[in-house]
């Protein structure tokens, strides 16, 4: 996998038509605080501004393209239909009649499974250190999106990528403390001299 791509959760409800194979979701939210990493993530509203017609998705199931592919939408074409709306990203596909469509069918019925995931690059991002001591990290352009997928576990994927985001933002923090000590200093050694 691509060592840039990350794979985030949303707990907002998957959920499967009773009366058809239809299966619909939200894949990301816009302006939500994410949980369960070790800082806070928002994702702007215009974020994918231009990015479906350019990314080739797939819906898997658990991220997970060897057991087969549920749904596709190759820049905007095909049997999984994308939709951006003020609450976020939105999917929806007819679940292939194929064991893998079959199985999920089967645990969206019994609640096994109940959210959804995206695997995705970021473009441009920043971080911050908030006022009280936690990082925030804002994603403001998706650059490409890779798969939504209904996921047995809502918990967040951790990647190399957000770990980098907050080793520099504490980097940077340490050479800010060093520039105001050495001012702070310089300062002293002024009124003494």
């Amino acid at each position: 996998m691509d060592e840039k791509r990350e794979i985030r959760n949303t707990s907002y409800e998957v959920t499967v038509d009773s009366e058809s194979r239809t299966v619909e979701g939200y894949a990301l939210l816009f302006d939500t605080p994410s949980t369960g990493l070790p800082f806070t993530e928002v994702i702007e509203r215009g974020a994918l501004e231009g990015v479906l017609p350019k990314s080739d998705v797939f819906a898997l199931l658990n991220h997970n393209q060897s057991r087969g592919v549920l749904a596709r939408s190759n820049k905007g074409k095909g049997s999984l239909l994308l939709s951006i709306d003020t609450k976020g990203l939105k999917y929806r596909f007819e679940a292939p009649n194929t064991p893998l469509g079959d199985e999920l069918l089967e645990n969206l019925n019994r609640g096994e499974i109940d959210s959804s995931s995206f695997a995705f690059t970021v473009e441009k991002d920043t971080w911050e250190r908030c006022k009280d001591g936690k990082v925030k990290r804002t994603i403001q352009k998706v650059s490409e999106l890779y798969d939504v997928s209904p996921v047995y576990n809502a918990a967040y994927s951790q990647t190399s990528v957000y770990k980098r985001g907050m080793d520099d933002l504490e980097a940077e923090e340490r050479r800010a403390g060093e520039e105001s000590l050495k001012t702070y200093y310089a300062a002293i050694e002024k009124k003494f001299i």
